[in-house]
This record gives C-alpha cells, sequence and structure tokens, in this order.
C-alpha cells in the first residue's frame, strides 16, 4: 500500500517484523533508514509525492535536476566546440560542418541512452547493459577532450597534461552525475529497501564466521544483513538450548536436530522444525488423492458398467422388437398368402367358368347352325316339294328332280345328326375340363401348401416366400415361361408396387434358373 492510495489523514500500520537493526550491526557510512510512513509530513501525503518527499526536498531535487541539466548543457558545449576543431583538423574531416555533425552525433546519442536509461529505472524497468554504451561513447568523448588540449609539436609539458586534464573534467562530471541520478531513480522507485551487504569491521573481527554468514546470504538469497545476524542468532539460541536438554547435540532427536541440519539450506529454525509436519501433511494428501482417484476411477468403472447394462437392455429390447416385427410380417404374409390362395382359387374358377361358358356357346352356335340348316333343308325340301307340283307334267323331270331333293333331305338330316353328336362331345369335353379344372385346383393348392410348409421349414423371409409364389405362378400358369404372366397378376397375388413385381418376376426368373421346383423344396 503507497501513501497516495490512503484517505487524508490516516496513519498507515506499521509492519510487525520490521525492527531496526542494531546499532552495532550498521554498516559504517551508510545512511539511517527513511522514516516510517506514519512519520511522514502531512504536507508530502497532501502533496502525494513520490517516496514521500516533503516540500523542501522536492524544491531541492528540482534544483539539483536543473543544476545536472545545466552541467550537461555546459558539457556539451565545450566538448563541442572542442572536439568539432580537433575532428576537422586532426581526424581527417574534410570540412568543419562534417566535423560538427559527428560531435553533435556522439552527444546526441549519450543523451539519448543516458535518457533512457533513466526513463527506464524510473518505469522500474531498468536495462542493464544500457549504460555501457554511455561508459563507451563517454570515455570516447573525453579522450577526444583530452586530445584536442595536446600540442601539435614538440614535447609535452606540464601545462600540457593540466590542459588534458581540465578538457575531461567536464565529461567526467557529468557522467558521475548521471549515474548518481540513476541510483536516486532507483532507490526512489524501488518498494523494498536495498540489499545490506556485511559490515566491513565484522571481517575484521570474525573472518570465518563472516565468510560463512556472507555465503549463506550469497547462496539462499538473504538480502538483509540483519535477517542473516537473527537467523544466525536463532540457530546459536537453539543448539545451546539442545545441549542444555539433552546434554549434547548427538543425543538429541533427529526432528530436534532439523535446524542445525538444515541450517546450510538456508532455513529457519521455525522453517526447519515444520519439515516434519509439512512432510506429513503432504503425505497425507497424497493419500487422499490416491484415495479420490481410487473412487473416481471406481465411480467410472461402474458407470461404465451402467452404461453396458442399459446398452445390453436396449439391444435385448431392439431383438424383442424385431422379433414382433418379424411374426407381425409373418402373419401379415400368411394372411396375404391364404389371400393370393383364394384369389387364385377364384381366378381359377372364373376362367374355367369362362371356359365352360364358351364351351356351351359354342355348342349352342353349333346347335343353332345345324337348326338353321335343317330349317333351310325344310325349306329346299318344301320349295322341291312345290317344284315337283308343278313339274308333275314332265314325269321325268319330276321323277329326277325328286330323286334329288331326297337326296339332298337325307344329307341333311345326316349333317343334323352330326351335328347333335358335336354338341353332345361339346358338352362330354366341358364336363372332361371342368373335371380336369377341378383336379388342376386340387393340385395346384396341394402344390401351394406343401411350398408353403417347405418355406415355414427353411424359414424364409416374406420377400423370399413372395418371389417363390411367382416362381410357382410361372411353373403352373405360365408352363415356365416368365413373359406370360403379367406384372399385374404378380402385382395382385403378392400385393406390390409395380417396379417390385417387375423385381420379383426377375428373381423368380433366376431361381427357376437355379433348378428351383416347388416338389422337391
Amino acid at each position: 500500500m503507497t501513501l497516495a492510495t490512503l484517505p487524508l489523514g490516516t496513519r498507515p500500520p506499521r509492519p510487525a517484523s520490521d525492527t531496526p537493526p542494531a546499532a552495532s550491526d550498521a554498516a559504517p557510512g551508510t545512511s539511517e533508514t527513511a522514516p516510517a510512513a506514519s512519520d511522514t509530513p502531512r504536507s508530502a501525503r497532501r502533496w502525494n509525492l513520490p517516496g514521500g518527499l516533503t516540500r523542501a526536498q522536492t524544491i531541492t531535487a528540482a534544483a539539483i535536476v536543473g543544476a545536472a541539466l545545466a552541467l550537461a548543457g555546459i558539457g556539451l558545449y565545450l566538448s563541442f566546440e572542442h572536439v568539432a576543431v580537433f575532428a576537422h583538423e586532426q581526424l581527417g574531416f574534410a570540412t568543419l560542418g562534417k566535423a560538427r555533425l559527428f560531435t553533435v552525433g556522439v552527444d546526441v546519442g549519450i543523451l539519448v541512452l543516458i535518457a533512457l536509461d533513466l526513463l527506464m529505472a524510473w518505469l522500474r524497468r531498468p536495462i542493464g547493459w544500457v549504460r555501457f554504451p554511455v561508459w563507451l561513447l563517454t570515455g570516447a568523448t573525453i579522450v577526444l577532450n583530452a586530445a584536442s588540449a595536446a600540442p601539435t609539436a614538440g614535447a609535452w609539458t606540464t601545462v600540457d597534461y593540466v590542459a588534458a586534464f581540465a578538457h575531461g573534467i567536464v565529461p567526467v562530471l557529468f557522467i558521475a552525475v548521471v549515474e548518481i541520478g540513476k541510483t536516486a531513480i532507483d532507490r526512489v522507485v524501488r518498494e523494498v529497501t536495498p540489499a545490506q551487504g556485511v559490515p566491513l569491521h565484522r571481517w575484521f573481527l570474525s573472518p570465518a564466521p563472516t565468510f560463512a554468514l556472507w555465503r549463506r546470504m550469497k547462496l539462499w538469497a538473504v538480502d538483509s544483513y540483519s535477517d542473516a545476524v537473527k537467523l544466525d542468532k536463532e540457530r546459536r539460541v537453539y543448539r545451546v538450548m539442545l545441549e542444555r536438554q539433552h546434554g549434547s547435540v548427538r543425543k538429541a532427536p533427529s526432528d530436534a536436530r532439523l535446524p542445525l541440519t538444515m541450517a546450510r539450506y538456508g532455513l529457519s529454525v521455525d522453517e526447519a522444525l515444520a519439515l516434519p509436519q509439512e512432510a506429513e501433511a503432504r503425505e497425507q494428501a497424497r493419500l487422499e488423492a490416491e484415495e479420490d482417484a481410487r473412487a473416481a476411477e471406481e465411480e467410472r468403472r461402474a458407470a461404465r458398467a451402467s452404461r453396458a447394462e442399459i446398452a445390453r437392455l436396449r439391444a435385448d429390447g431392439d431383438v424383442q422388437a424385431a422379433r414382433a416385427d418379424v411374426d407381425a410380417a409373418t402373419s401379415r404374409a400368411e394372411v396375404l398368402a391364404g389371400a393370393a390362395v383364394a384369389a387364385a382359387e377364384r381366378a381359377a374358377t372364373a376362367e374355367t367358368e369362362a371356359l365352360e361358358s364358351e364351351a356351351v356357346a359354342r355348342a349352342d352356335a353349333d346347335r343353332a347352325a345345324a337348326e338353321h340348316r335343317a330349317a333351310e333343308a325344310r325349306r329346299r325340301a318344301a320349295e322341291a316339294d312345290e317344284a315337283a307340283a308343278e313339274a308333275r307334267a314332265r314325269e321325268a323331270e319330276a321323277a329326277l328332280m325328286e330323286a334329288e331333293d331326297a337326296a339332298r333331305t337325307a344329307a341333311a338330316e345326316a349333317s343334323t345328326e352330326e351335328d347333335r353328336a358335336r354338341a353332345a362331345q361339346a358338352r362330354r369335353d366341358a364336363a372332361e375340363a371342368d373335371q380336369a379344372a377341378a383336379e388342376a385346383r386340387r393340385d395346384a393348392a396341394e402344390a401351394e401348401r406343401r411350398a408353403v410348409e417347405a418355406e415355414d421349414e427353411m424359414n424364409l423371409s416374406t420377400r423370399d416366400r413372395k418371389i417363390r409364389r411367382v416362381a410357382r405362378m410361372i411353373l403352373t400358369e405360365g408352363s415356365g415361361i416368365p413373359e406370360s404372366i403379367p406384372l399385374e397378376a404378380v402385382m395382385a397375388a403378392c400385393s406390390v408396387a409395380q417396379g417390385t413385381a417387375s423385381e420379383y418376376r426377375t428373381a423368380a426368373t433366376a431361381l427357376l434358373a437355379e433348378g428351383y421346383a416347388p416338389e422337391a423344396r
């Protein structure tokens, strides 16, 4: 929490762990730490100044920055004049303008790099290597300024050395001011106090323990010297207490010796003593994680078993549904087959009746023709009688004509008898046809029954049953010729559309070609 975020008139809390270092441990020549936030004057909190500076401190900092800028301007002016002339006369620049352009580039480059370094330090994003080009260019400027005061001929005198030193003072002073400013900015914007080094007097008073203390600070990133001293005191006190309690450190339990064992790794006494509990806590957490993992795995297994059982039940349901569909389709096929057989019987009966009607009609026609011929014969006989009556006058011709008429009458009577015989034969043929048709129907019904039984034994599908029915129709009704069975008959027998009827007839033809015989199946 910064001062700028606190309400006006609020005293920020002081951290409990912030204890001032002992006077004997403070490094000589170091400044005192900044006053606590609660001791900051109200003017600093009112102005919201960076780092809690007072108004006087801010004015002083502004004056120092102004003086630094003035020093930079003076240094740049003097360096510009000296280096430009030296570059033109000694470094081989053709014109004074080019030499001045070279000098401006070097000085402006120094300013840009310095400004960038200070800006990044102010933004708390310092770039450490930027200062090295600044030092290189500043060193080049110092050398060029010192060289500009060198004598053109003859040996160097004391005045020449003094002049060269005087020409290099301003660039050195400028770079020193820049480094001090950068360090000041770094200390202002840094949230934590800089690392405290080991005081010089301790190195002389106790070299070996001081080296061990310094080594631990560097190895385990202990930035504060006071913190390192505090840790060392805790370990020493803890060792004395162990010896007092157990008589010797070696007689103490291993867990009690942990702070001394872990001292080389930068752990405090409390941190070292907490290691067993932390290890137990981690082990407990690991065991709990394993138990949770096992429970989760068991839950996943149970879930997988449940899903498998659900899938099995669904599959059983699908099988039962399929069986029900098959049974329904079989029942429907049986009904359709019965209807088809009845339709076939009706068709056979109608065909037989048509044949009988046609035979009776033919017999009636023959009988009518015979009667017509008899009537015609009778008419001709009458005409013959009339002609005989008229021709009695001529006895010879009349007798001849009577003989001829008698012959014709006999022929007509014989023709009538033949007609009657043909009619009787037609009736006998019709009766025989009726008997043959009845026998054919019985044979067809018997063959259909045997075929249906064979198909039931073969457990054929509805489509295969219909194809075999069409094949039997081709054998019985079409004399083995598929084209003799019209698609309308197949559609009526199988209750399908025209395209399906054509497909069934084609499949039945292929089945017959493979040697299908209803009696053999």
